[in-house]
């Protein structure tokens, strides 16, 4: 692993613990009553799906920094993709919880649209990742 993805793959590691706070806030609504987090199902789903989708973008970035290194692409295109899925995990969330951030909302606001950037920045991350990929040359013995 190149010293680049090494550093960003500790990065990750350390932001991680973040979701896993922010698993203990959605248990901590769900158990008092006063928070009103169970008076508004919109809130409650958008707000579950930000979570799972940090946790999952996160986990991602992990994978993918192993095949990085691997992928014949260019140096400017492993910088791409070492970006943009990290990015997926701070787009997508984001666009979940400041969406509905007020107990009350009924529909989501602006920043829903954020959701949209988030699977763009991603799907080019991904898709230029697997090109890479699959242009790597085969070794003679295999």
């Amino acid at each position: 692993m190149t010293p680049e993805s090494k550093k960003l793959a500790g990065v990750l590691l350390v932001i991680f613990p973040t979701v896993i706070i922010g698993g203990v806030s959605l248990l901590r609504f769900l158990i008092d009553p006063a928070s009103g987090y169970m008076e508004n199902p919109l809130r409650q789903n958008l707000w579950r799906a930000g979570h799972a989708h940090a946790g999952v973008m996160l986990v991602l970035s992990l994978i993918c920094l192993r095949y990085i290194d691997e992928a014949q692409l260019s140096s400017k295109l492993k910088w791409l993709v070492r970006a943009a899925v990290p990015s997926a995990a701070i787009f997508l969330p984001l666009a979940f919880f400041l969406s509905v951030l007020s107990p009350t909302a009924t529909e989501p606001d602006g920043f829903i649209y954020l959701a949209f950037v988030g699977a763009i920045v991603l799907a080019t991350g991904l898709v230029t990742l697997g090109v890479g990929l699959l242009r790597k040359k085969q070794s003679a013995s295999a």
